[in-house]
């Protein structure tokens, strides 16, 4: 997601304290405070803290997570607004916010509630509304969802998702309003709910299967390939993709680059994310790494069909481990 200017600054206020981030914006038109406090709330409730698309504002934020004094979004917000605005005006930008929030993802309600509540709630939902909810949440919530599902209700859900069904944003938006009132939260209202098909779906639901225990997984997984055989697969192969590399363990990744030559490996750094290329270098033994280098200045002029197949031959060592059980990742 490529961040807008206000949610940048957001991001860089949710790294200071609320005293300074008060100081900052005491000569802020009131207006503009609120804009930044609708971003705040909803980069913190959408889990979007560290954003790819800005990796030196999200250092500076986890480095705040990090510290000895745990964040508090919903602390720190109260008193930067109050200390901004003041009181009666805080309480009516909250509620705004609140309003704001609730309009630009009605889902968001939802994603904040228990992983046991929800469950218990999409227990009794049409497999269909239990398909859209879990396709709507963080994939390792989904998974820690689905996985306290019965298993005739997992199985449809998964089914679901997978499936090529569309369903209008009205059917939609009911299915947020019931869970919602089920959960005990406020309503859906309207608007804001996209889902795209396709492969992105499917990466979805393949990223939720990985996250299962192999036993759980390997039966969703039949389940799918059972009513479609091309489709199965595609989720097997979307469980591990190029970029996945620096989430899978150390001891996975090095049991899988000893199945691969130095030179492929050498190929398939050629102009490679420095995320990925680290994680692969520090994984590596010595003489597999001067091999790499010795072959590097060979490959300077590779050509992107040949770096993807380089990359893929990884990627496919990686599905085989995958397939056995016998790859672990670091989830985000």
């Amino acid at each position: 997601m490529v961040l807008s200017g206000k949610q940048k600054a957001a991001m860089l206020l949710m790294s200071l304290d609320a005293a300074t981030a008060a100081e900052l914006l005491k000569d802020v038109d009131p207006q503009v405070v609120q804009e930044l406090a609708v971003e705040l709330a909803y980069l913190d409730a959408s889990g979007m803290r560290d954003s790819k698309q800005n990796a030196e504002i999200a250092r500076q934020f986890c480095d705040s997570l990090e510290s000895e004094e745990t964040f508090h979004f919903k602390a720190f917000l109260n008193s930067m607004l109050k200390s901004t605005v003041g009181d009666e005006k805080a309480k009516e930008i909250q509620t705004q916010i609140s309003n704001l929030l609730q309009k630009r993802d009605p889902f968001m309600s939802i994603r904040s509630a228990d992983s046991a509540r929800l469950a218990a709630v999409l227990a009794n939902e049409h497999p269909q509304a239990t398909a859209l909810v879990l396709s709507e949440l963080p994939a390792r919530k989904s998974s820690d969802v689905l996985s306290l599902l019965d298993e005739g209700v997992r199985l449809s859900a998964i089914g679901r998702m997978v499936g090529a069904d569309t369903m209008t944003e009205e059917a939609k938006t009911r299915i947020v309003e019931a869970v919602c009132k089920r959960l005990g939260t406020v309503g859906a209202g309207q608007g804001g709910v996209d889902r795209t098909g396709g492969e992105r779906s499917l990466r979805k639901v393949a990223v939720i299967l990985r996250n299962l225990g192999k036993e759980l997984q390997d039966g969703l997984l039949s389940a799918v390939k059972e009513e479609d055989g091309e489709v199965g697969q595609k989720v097997s192969n979307l469980m591990i993709l190029w970029e996945d590399v620096p989430q899978v363990s150390d001891v996975s990744l090095q049991e899988g680059l000893r199945k691969v030559k130095s030179r492929i490996l050498a190929l398939a750094l050629v102009r490679a994310d420095e995320a990925i290329a680290g994680k692969i270098k520090a994984n590596i033994s010595e003489r597999v790494a001067a091999a790499i280098e010795e072959d590097a200045s060979l490959m300077s002029a590779a050509r992107r069909g040949e770096i993807a197949q380089a990359r893929e031959e990884i990627v496919g060592a990686l599905r085989k481990m995958n397939e056995k059980g016998e790859l672990s990742f670091i989830e985000e």
